[in-house]
C-alpha cells in the first residue's frame, strides 16, 4: 500500500516537471514572438500552463531577488523536486519494496 502511494507521488512529481518544461518552452516561444497570444488556442494553452504552474512558482519568486527579465524560479523548482525524489522518495520506496516499512 505504501509503495503504491510513493509511486503515485513520484508520478505526480514527474508530471509537474513535464508541465514546467512545457510552460518554460511556451513562455520562450511567446517572448521571441514565435507564438502569438492573439491566437485563441495559444492563449488558452499559455493561460492554462500559467495557472497550473504559478501557485508552485510564486513562493519561489517571492524569495528570489529580482534578476530583471530572467526568471530562474523553474530551475529552483526542478532542483527542489529532484531533491525530494532522490533524498526522500526513492529511499522510502526502496525500504517499502524490501518490506522494512509499511
Amino acid at each position: 500500500m505504501l509503495f503504491g502511494l510513493l509511486q503515485f507521488i513520484d508520478l505526480v512529481l514527474g508530471l509537474v516537471i513535464f508541465i514546467m518544461i512545457a510552460q518554460v518552452i511556451v513562455s520562450w516561444l511567446l517572448a521571441f514572438n514565435i507564438l502569438n497570444m492573439s491566437n485563441r488556442f495559444v492563449a488558452t494553452i499559455a493561460n492554462a500552463l500559467y495557472q497550473i504552474t504559478d501557485p508552485l512558482l510564486r513562493p519561489i519568486r517571492n524569495l528570489l531577488p529580482n534578476f530583471g527579465g530572467l526568471d530562474i524560479s523553474p530551475i529552483i523548482l526542478f532542483l527542489i523536486i529532484y531533491f525530494i525524489r532522490l533524498v526522500i522518495l526513492y529511499p522510502l520506496m526502496q525500504q517499502a519494496a524490501m518490506g522494512q516499512i509499511g
